[in-house]
């Protein structure tokens, strides 16, 4: 196979913020705020999304709906969704820079894609605003991938849409999907990386999809361990992944196999 000259990586539960953990509560308090108690679950599973997207999704999932409509006589609407989105961002901005902890295995696999001159592009479910928080947090921890592309720099259209892959690849001048790897921890992404045409790659330790922060993870034995990383695995190649890596210490090892795979 050719040379990999790109990686796409996701921000939260992928390069930062072990866990996905700070748009947790910033969800739950809005709907909250709205009338409505939702579970972990139900806020998670729509994770990676474009938060207007999460919260529209969230909005139609058949148990929420029908608090909603017990609630207030009728369905939720787009101005539902603003309101909650309004109590929503706020919430979020006050957590977000202390959420923005650089993942263990980060630099090193920054340095790996440097020594091989593989460009670093970023994809989010954030805001542009929200990402100004978490670029210059990471900056500070030394990661500053070489682009980030939110919804805002594509006409709204987020995750599982794949401009925002196209505005990386337009940005730093790559060409071929075939030769670009996608690295995200919730379905969103895998489906960002699959409709891209992208080689996409799941991560499951401090993911959205397992949703445990730092010290919840490590409180857990090893089988229990062992058990979240299998769940999540079998989720992650059900929706798509080309392959599924337990950590970013792992990035040399997938790249050589990425590498002499056939296609």
């Amino acid at each position: 196979m050719a040379k990999i000259q790109g990686v796409i990586l996701d921000w939260a539960g992928t390069a930062v913020d072990f866990g996905s953990t700070s748009p947790m509560s910033a969800f739950k308090e809005a709907f909250r705020r709205a009338g409505v108690e939702v579970t972990d679950d139900e806020t998670r599973a729509p994770m990676g999304l474009l938060k207007r997207d999460h919260i529209r999704t969230m909005l139609a999932m058949p148990r929420i709906a029908a608090c909603w409509k017990e609630k207030y006589g009728r369905e939720a609407n787009s101005d539902d969704v603003e309101k909650i989105y309004a109590d929503f961002e706020p919430a979020l901005m006050a957590v977000l820079p202390r959420h923005c902890d650089l993942k263990p295995g980060l630099l090193d696999a920054v340095k790996f894609w440097r020594d091989n001159e593989v460009k670093i592009g970023s994809t989010t479910g954030f805001t542009t605003s929200m990402m100004e928080i978490v670029t210059r947090e990471a900056a500070r921890a030394g990661y500053s991938p070489d682009t980030f592309v939110t919804a805002d720099d594509t006409g709204g259209f987020g995750r599982p849409w794949p401009y925002m892959v196209f505005e990386n690849m337009r940005r730093l001048q790559l060409a071929d999907v075939r030769r670009i790897v996608k690295i995200g921890d919730t379905m969103s992404d895998i489906r960002e990386g699959k409709n891209a045409g992208l080689i996409t790659v799941g991560v499951t330790e401090g993911s959205s999809q397992i949703g445990l922060d730092r010290a919840a993870w490590d409180a857990l034995s090893l089988e229990e361990q062992y058990k979240l990383r299998k769940k999540a695995r079998e989720e992650f190649f059900n929706a798509g992944a080309d392959y599924v890596i337990d950590s970013l210490t792992e990035v040399p090892v997938l790249f050589e196999e990425v590498q002499n795979r056939k296609n």
